[in-house]
């Protein structure tokens, strides 16, 4: 079962940043999730609200800044203990650092609350810039972003992001419309749904596994792999089990 670190780790660092990538990666993660939007001059920058209010020291949309107005602002403002500035990173420089590591990415599409204009175009262009389609895999609430992304380039795995909601015969679902994984919230996991998608040949990765027993179940019911916010201990007790 993979570890991807949720924001990268996300439970001792701040979210989304770089220092939280490398601390991933120190934990031994499988894997990092992010989640990408656009600037107001069209950069793709790693921040997971449409608003800067909860992580950084700013105010107001992503898409109303510049990216030199939102380098300025402070991603670790609420980790004073961990570091005094965390700059809200490119997605181009997340790729040029993660290029060099054996980590594959899960890379959110925030195309759920607004619909940015290009987004997917230009977040693959960077990632084939950087040689990454083979460590790659896209994920979104907004099932048509996922589409087009496959539409982009169909050799991309995709997996099927879904709210607590749930999504019932998923396998079906993503087998039916060529995506490669099912993404739900550990509230709507189950051993029969995780069995269904099998059934299917689709992974089920779920989020956001950060409780002992969260981790235990999806352990035994075969999932594919988990999203944390504590890669570390999901890495450790995972060798433990041999």
């Amino acid at each position: 079962m993979k570890v991807y670190a949720h924001r990268g780790y996300s439970g001792a660092y701040p979210e989304n940043t770089m220092l939280s990538f490398r601390k991933a990666l120190e934990a031994g993660s499988d894997g990092i999730e992010l989640d990408v939007q656009l600037t107001k001059d069209a950069h793709v920058v790693v921040i997971h609200d449409e608003t800067l209010d909860r992580t950084t020291d700013g105010k107001g949309r992503v898409c109303d800044y510049t990216l030199t107005e939102l380098q300025k602002l402070n991603a670790a403002v609420h980790f004073p203990h961990t570091s005094e500035f965390e700059h809200i990173p490119t997605f181009e420089e997340y790729c040029a650092w993660v290029k060099t590591t054996e980590l594959i990415t899960n890379i959110e599409l925030k195309t759920g609350i607004i619909y940015y204009q290009g987004l997917e175009e230009k977040t693959l262009a960077i990632l084939k810039a950087h040689g990454l389609e083979r460590k790659v895999f896209f994920s979104s609430f907004n099932l048509l972003s996922i589409a087009n992304a496959k539409a982009l380039d169909e050799s991309i795995p995709c997996g099927v992001l879904v709210p607590e909601s749930g999504l019932v015969n998923a396998g079906y679902f993503c087998e039916k419309f060529g995506f490669e994984s099912f993404h739900p919230n550990f509230c709507n996991v189950s051993k029969e749904s995780v069995s269904e998608c099998k059934e299917h040949g689709i992974k089920t990765n779920v989020w956001t596994v950060n409780s002992m027993g969260q981790l235990e179940q999806c352990y035994s019911w075969g999932c594919d792999g988990v999203f944390t916010n504590y890669p570390s201990v999901c890495k450790e007790w995972i060798k433990s089990r041999g």
